[in-house]
């Protein structure tokens, strides 16, 4: 993979001036040795090299797009160094990961026995702390009564909550009854824990439930609260404040990047893992929608905690309801169009004047206990106003702007489950943001498993702000004076093309519209068959995985779990368990399985995973790319292709004893001319267009049990 050899020589200066005014702080190898030997491990050259490289990165001010395939123990790789820098020159370290598993992983298990294991080497121990966002610890406040009776903000949005999704009784419905015997347990559980953190409730609670213990960092009261030295976010900050590594996620970075100030603590590095998602969950931080139930929902807070009419506002909600109603299911590049920019326009100055009203007359006297209902009307007009406010800004190219219907499909849907259509906005490009609010004075370390796609690491360091931006724009124009940069892949422990096979389905037709074909089930079908089972299906589409689970039953006579069956973690728990079972489902599962051993040793890809041509986002940045003269398709959907093609193919190979097949019923992947492209971003393994060859390998694999 490539380096960047212009900037090496100045990277190892930086390093060898910073090491000697460390003084005699172990080189890092020899933390790593102490660190891995702690954990029972063995000596890792991708994972030396990677820890030097970091250590390098961060004494050099140089950084760093590093890819530790599966296997390297890259979590070590990263945390030694970062421990190493935090205590030598106490300058703070702050490592964001993208999932609760990973967070739970890192601040559980591995920092601590870091920490632990190289204490005795270095000038003290490290301190270490875990921070995310308000919404995931309990409000001792609002337990104790100070908030009025909760109903739901409008704009609390799916996942608002970092990692909200990963918690499984987050999904489906909750009963009245099930509902309140959440919360007693919720009130019962406050009195008990250390933390306040909803990830430490095991078994977890329902969205709904959740939200009747916790608040948001609008609707907190802050230094007024009365509760305020039993408060569980602030003690949260106080202790990252005070830490040499804290850790954190990626909902959190994107917070950051939006300018919100004092998100995370001051830090001088800032590293990185799962970094392929990093781009696309700053994206969502920075999405925002409006609808009537959500203007509605703030008049009504406006009018019970405040005491105010909302009479403006309740005008401009209705013609902005008739108007939205109107609008169809796209996207709008030149802007909103004229009628429904003046609807969002009267929105904004509605909410405006009802905000202004909200707030205390100048010179009077705040009372001793504060307002939280007045608090949390303020809060969330204020969210109605800033989102108006954006939506009817003037076309500035930053944008994307689109409405979405409930029940047509596409990135329509009603995944609010209140069935309104609505407008949305988001951010054409986040590179410049990542740039600026992430990476503006201080090293930035990124890392995962998939960042060199197509043999280049120059796409993923685009998304970064770290080169010539993606999506062109003036937020992530390219102006020369990009940051420097080293692109490294340390390798992996796995022979890939001794370990998997990638076979493509040539002689099948391309993909259509359809969520499957006869072709593709007779596939499918004597895939899994010479497998016995065995099969981890990753569809592009719901529809698609649910079309190919039910036939599989109807054919074959091996357990078939579907994604939706069950919860997600029960269903990867049955499949781990049970060799003979197969598991078929969409997204989650692309990026999320961890399942070593004989249980997965056929992985099935039905489709290169493009993104839909009506996805606003990706569509809008594929335009913006060709406009300033580049390859759209190449540089949006091919490289969005690529990242997924390359995290669902690993799924196979995850340990040095895995053997098995990857199976894909595309054969665009060998045929169209970016199918090079993709396969280079995909695992090393040996590659074969004829069936048979795949079917017996399966076979042989099954018959070893």
């Amino acid at each position: 993979m490539p380096d960047r050899p212009d900037t090496e020589a100045t990277g190892r200066a930086g390093a060898d001036a910073a090491a000697s005014a460390s003084g005699d702080v172990p080189a890092v190898e020899e933390l790593l040795d102490l660190a891995v030997t702690r954990l029972g491990g063995a000596r890792r050259d991708g994972q030396r090299t990677m820890a030097r490289a970091v250590t390098d990165a961060i004494e050099g001010s140089e950084h760093l797009v590093v890819q530790a395939g599966t296997g390297t123990g890259k979590s070590l790789g990263y945390l030694v160094p970062a421990v190493r820098h935090a205590v030598a020159t106490d300058e703070r370290v702050v490592v964001s990961t993208a999932t609760l598993a990973l967070q739970r992983q890192v601040i559980t298990r591995d920092l601590p026995l870091v920490a632990d294991a190289v204490a005795d080497r270095l000038p003290r121990p490290a301190s270490i702390a875990l921070l995310k966002g308000w919404h995931n610890y309990l409000c001792v406040h609002k337990i104790a009564g100070g908030y009025p009776a909760d109903e739901p903000t409008l704009f609390d949005l799916p996942g608002e909550a970092a990692g909200a999704a990963d918690h499984p009784a987050a999904r489906g419905g909750t009963s009245m009854a099930a509902l309140g015997e959440q919360v007693v347990r919720l009130r019962e559980w406050a009195d008990e824990t250390p933390t306040g953190d909803r990830d430490d409730l095991v078994p977890g609670v329902s969205d709904k439930a959740w939200r009747q213990v916790s608040v948001t960092a609008l609707e907190c009261l802050g230094q007024r609260c009365p509760l305020l030295a039993e408060c569980f976010p602030e003690r949260a900050r106080a202790a990252a404040r005070e830490a040499d590594v804290v850790v954190t996620n990626h909902a959190m970075l994107g917070i950051a990047a939006m300018g919100s100030p004092g998100v995370l603590p001051e830090h001088d590095v800032l590293v990185v893992d799962e970094a392929h998602e990093l781009a696309d969950r700053v994206t969502a931080a920075a999405t925002v929608d409006l609808s009537v139930p959500a203007i509605e929902g703030a008049a009504r807070l406006a009018r019970r905690h405040g005491g105010v009419t909302t009479d403006a506002l309740d005008a401009a909600s209705a013609a902005f309801g008739t108007v939205v109603g109107s609008l169809p299911a796209e996207r709008f590049p030149d802007g909103l169009p004229d009628a429904a920019r003046s609807a969002v326009a009267a929105v904004r100055d509605a909410a405006r004047e009802v905000l202004s009203t909200l707030k205390p007359e100048t010179g009077v006297t705040k009372p001793a206990q504060p307002d939280t209902g007045l608090k949390m009307a303020q809060s969330t007009m204020l969210q109605l106003f800033e989102v108006a406010e954006r939506m009817a800004a003037d076309p500035t190219g930053h944008d994307v702007l689109w409405c979405s219907r409930p029940g047509e499909g596409g990135w329509s849907g009603d995944r609010f489950g209140d069935g309104a259509s609505r407008l949305h906005a988001a951010p054409l490009g986040v590179a410049g943001l990542i740039r600026t609010h992430l990476l503006a004075e201080r090293t930035g370390v990124f890392t995962s498993a998939t960042l060199a796609l197509g043999g280049s690491f120059d796409a993923v360091a685009r998304t970064f702000g770290l080169g010539p931006a993606a999506t062109g724009g003036a937020a992530d124009a390219g102006d020369g004076d990009a940051p420097r940069w080293r692109g490294l892949d340390v390798g992996s422990p796995f022979d890939y093309p001794r370990q998997g096979i990638l076979y493509v389905a040539k002689r099948l037709p391309t993909p259509g519209r359809e969520a499957s074909t006869e072709h593709q089930l007779d596939e499918i079908a004597a895939l899994v068959e010479a497998a016995g089972g065995r099969t981890l299906g990753l569809f592009s589409s719901r529809r698609a995985a649910v079309a190919a689970a039910e036939a599989m039953r109807e054919r074959l006579d091996v357990p078939v779990l579907c994604q939706g069956d069950d919860q997600l973690p029960t269903l990867v728990r049955e499949f781990a368990e049970d060799p003979a079972t197969c598991l078929f489902g969409t997204l989650s599962l692309w990026q999320g399985v961890d399942v070593p051993g004989p249980s997965c040793q056929l992985v099935l890809i039905d489709r290169i995973p493009f993104p839909r041509p009506d996805d606003p986002v990706k569509s809008a940045r594929a335009r913006a790319v060709e406009a300033a003269g580049g390859n759209g398709f190449m540089q949006v959907s091919a490289t969005h292709a690529a990242l997924l093609l390359a995290q669902g193919a690993g799924r196979l190979v995850r340990s040095t004893a895995d053997r098995g097949v990857v199976a894909v019923l595309d054969p665009r992947l060998v045929t169209a001319r970016y199918g090079s492209f993709l396969t280079r971003s995909m695992p090393g393994f040996w590659q074969t267009t004829d069936r048979d060859v795949a079917t017996a390998a399966l076979r042989r694999l099954a018959a070893l049990g």
